[in-house]
C-alpha cells in the first residue's frame, strides 16, 4: 500500500492540525513541503491538487482530499481501529465531537487567526500590526474561552472525558497563539482552560509537530 502523502508547510496551522492527526494515529506518511513564501500554492503543479492554492492536501491511494478538518476526519474515520480514537465510541460521543469541532472552526478560529495574523504575518509582508484588530479579536476570543472554562470545569476534554478531533483541532492555533504571537494570557489566566492546554498541548504526537513550527 503506498504511503500517505502530506502537501503542507510547516508553519502552516491547517498542515500541522493534519499531522498531529497522522501521529495520533500511527499512520507513516511522506511530508511534501509547499514553500508558501514562493507562491508554490499557487503554482499549476499545486492548483491541480487544490484549485483553491491553500495547504494541506493530502494523498491516499487514488483519494486526494483538500480542507484540513475533512482531512482529520476522514483519517480518523477510515483509520478508526489504530493509534487513538478521536471520534468518540459511542453515538452520543461522536455527537459531542462532532458539535465542539463545529465550535472550533466556527466561533475560536476566525478571532484567534487573526490575532495571529496581525502580530505575526502582516509585519513579515511589511505592513504594520493593526492593535485595534488584535484587541478586538482577543475580545472576541475571550468570549469564547469564558465559554470553554466552563464546559472544562465539568469535563477534562471538551467532548467528554476522552481526548478527540475536538481538542486535536485546536492545537496548532492555540500554539501559534501562545508560543508564536505572544498571547498566551488568555488561555493561562483561565485555570480550567489552562490545565486542557497543557494538557493536549504535551501529548507526542503533538510535541513533533511543534517542533517544526518554528520561525
Amino acid at each position: 500500500m503506498a504511503m500517505i502523502k502530506v502537501h503542507g508547510y510547516q508553519l502552516s496551522t491547517a498542515t500541522a492540525m493534519v499531522r498531529a492527526c497522522l501521529n495520533e494515529k500511527d499512520l507513516e506518511y511522506e511530508f511534501v513541503i509547499v514553500d508558501l513564501s514562493k507562491g508554490a500554492h499557487k503554482q499549476p503543479p499545486f492548483l491541480a491538487l487544490n484549485p483553491f492554492g491553500q495547504v494541506p492536501v493530502i494523498q491516499d491511494g487514488d483519494l486526494t482530499l483538500f480542507e484540513s478538518r475533512a482531512i482529520v476526519k476522514y483519517l480518523a474515520k477510515k483509520y478508526e481501529g489504530q493509534g487513538t480514537n478521536l471520534l468518540g465510541s459511542t453515538i452520543g460521543e461522536q455527537a459531542m465531537v462532532e458539535q465542539w469541532s463545529h465550535v472550533e472552526s466556527q466561533s475560536f478560529t476566525a478571532p484567534c487567526s487573526e490575532v495571529v495574523f496581525q502580530i505575526l504575518i502582516v509585519p513579515m509582508i511589511g505592513g504594520k500590526t493593526d492593535q485595534a484588530v488584535v484587541d478586538s479579536s482577543l475580545k472576541k476570543l475571550s468570549n469564547v474561552l469564558d465559554i470553554y472554562e466552563e464546559r472544562l470545569s465539568k469535563s477534562k476534554y471538551l467532548a467528554g472525558s476522552f481526548f478527540s478531533l475536538a481538542d486535536l483541532q485546536h492545537l496548532s492555533y492555540i500554539h501559534a497563539l501562545v508560543n508564536l504571537a505572544g498571547q498566551g494570557e488568555v488561555v493561562t489566566s483561565r485555570v480550567h482552560v489552562k490545565t486542557w492546554w497543557e494538557d493536549i498541548s504535551s501529548r507526542p504526537a503533538w510535541k513533533k509537530v511543534a517542533e517544526a513550527m518554528k520561525l
